[in-house]
């Protein structure tokens, strides 16, 4: 849609995204009503934020007869499918949508959406500060900008309205966004698809079909990238329509285009073009799941058409993204990492492969539905201590007695949570050794979100002494 003049539309969920969207909304001319199941003491700043606006508000639940006034229905991101109102919206053949469609309905600059179950935030930020060097060293008039957003940061609809058509927005788009969307970005990246969000979409086909949905309205005009060293997203790539980029910590097959590493050098190759980017060292960023998201990075870049050097910039420079292996602090010649962001097994394992020290691993939080015996076989032979804590602990526990691992190499504590665990890491950990948070589960079970338990860890671990 181009045109909300009087289209009564109801939103689901009064955070971030759903905030935006009820304000661009209003401001052009749809009669809005934001639903949320929270109180209205505990929404009072939000309710502020939009108090200029002509809203309406319907809060401590989703009552069925808010369908009765409404022409679109808007979820909010990890608004389920389930939700007795959405079910019916859907038989009363309501149309859904979200704020990532609608920004695509109106944006008038060339998209780059990512998606992935592991890296895209990274991979977001890194190509965003990609963008703003090639903005910053272009010689075009008018000067264009880069947005960088989505499901990260500020949602773009807030920007959309300022954006020009020499501009670029580079969106991190969720599984859960995907699910509404019926518009593709020129430039679309699939990093990876492993289990993840299966407690939402039920099964591996559905989740795979939700991330697949990037691809599924491109044109023959579009690019598309897609890991090659990820089975769920390569294979794929019979639903590209357009030209296919890979990225791979391999060298690539013959006639493959795409950034690759080979013999501790970062390439680029498309057609009878080869560039050497940069040395491996050169990455500041720890892990080959890290090297992956820079290889990612540079392919999504060169599809943009940015200059090699505002690339090389970008990663020379990168530091990464808070709450992924981020080091918190060393205490007594142990380094601490906060992982927070790793809220699936999968994520997990990728970064205990990032180190060879002696690990203290702290797993737990609340579990999404997923498998752990992949997880807790390699914890076997990385891991010298667990501390499990929050609602997934027993499961994790149930795992390790379930597999008959024999005599495990790993002692395992019990904590009542984040706070505690940091304590008993720290009664285990010697000189020499990592503690890692990586719990592998949600954070729902205690925290907001994954950045107040990785930011509430910061803070209880530069506590100790």
């Amino acid at each position: 849609m181009k045109n909300w003049n009087g289209t009564r539309v109801l939103i689901l969920g009064a955070a971030r995204q759903g905030l935006a969207l009820a304000r661009w909304l209003s401001v052009h001319g749809a009669r809005v009503t934001l639903s949320d199941s929270r109180s209205a003491d505990e929404l009072r700043l939000a309710r502020e934020s939009l108090a200029e606006f002509k809203i309406d508000w319907a809060l401590g639940g989703h009552p069925l007869k808010l369908l009765d006034s409404t022409d679109v229905l808007c979820l909010s991101g990890g608004v389920p499918l389930t939700l007795p109102i959405v079910v019916e919206a859907v038989k009363r053949g309501i149309p859904l949508s979200n704020d990532t469609q609608i920004f695509m309905e109106v944006v008038p600059c060339k998209t780059v959406g990512i998606t992935g179950s592991a890296g895209k935030t990274t991979t977001t930020t890194l190509v965003g500060e990609m963008a703003k060097r090639a903005s910053e060293n272009s010689s075009s008039s008018p000067h264009p900008s880069a947005f960088v957003g989505g499901n990260i940061g500020d949602p773009l609809l807030n920007y959309v309205d300022q954006m020009k058509s020499e501009d670029i927005a580079i969106l991190e788009i969720s599984s859960f966004q995907l699910d509404q969307m019926t518009l593709s970005p020129a430039i679309a990246a699939i990093l990876n698809i492993t289990p993840n969000h299966l407690d939402r979409h039920g099964t591996m086909d559905a989740y795979t079909a939700a991330k697949a949905r990037i691809l599924e309205f491109q044109s023959k005009d579009s690019i598309a990238i897609l890991g090659r060293d990820d089975k769920g997203a390569w294979d794929l790539r019979n639903k590209v329509k357009g030209k296919l980029f890979a990225f791979s910590l391999h060298e690539l097959d013959e006639g493959l285009d795409g950034a690759y590493y080979h013999d501790g050098l970062l390439n680029l190759r498309d057609g009878n073009a080869y560039l050497p980017l940069l040395l491996r060292e050169k990455v500041l960023l720890r892990g080959d799941h890290n090297v992956a998201n820079v290889l990612a990075a540079f392919a999504i870049g060169h599809a943009a058409g940015f200059p090699l050097d505002a690339m090389l910039e970008a990663v020379e420079d990168f530091r990464g993204v808070p709450h992924r292996l981020e080091l918190v602090r060393e205490l007594h010649g142990v380094r601490w990492y906060n992982n927070s962001i790793a809220t699936a097994p999968e994520r997990t394992i990728a970064v205990l492969r990032a180190f060879d020290e002696p690990i203290v691993l702290m797993l737990g939080g609340r579990d999404k539905n997923l498998p752990w015996e992949e997880l807790m076989r390699l914890v076997n032979e990385r891991v010298d201590h667990v501390v499990l804590f929050g609602e997934a602990a027993d499961k994790i526990q149930k795992t390790v007695d379930s597999l008959g691992l024999g005599k495990t190499r790993f002692t395992v504590a019990r904590a009542n949570g984040l706070q505690e665990a940091v304590l008993k890491a720290a009664e285990v950990a010697e000189s020499g050794d990592v503690v890692l948070l990586s719990p592998g589960g949600t954070s729902f079970d205690e925290f907001k979100d994954f950045e107040e338990r990785g930011e509430r860890f910061r803070t209880w671990v530069q506590e100790l002494s």
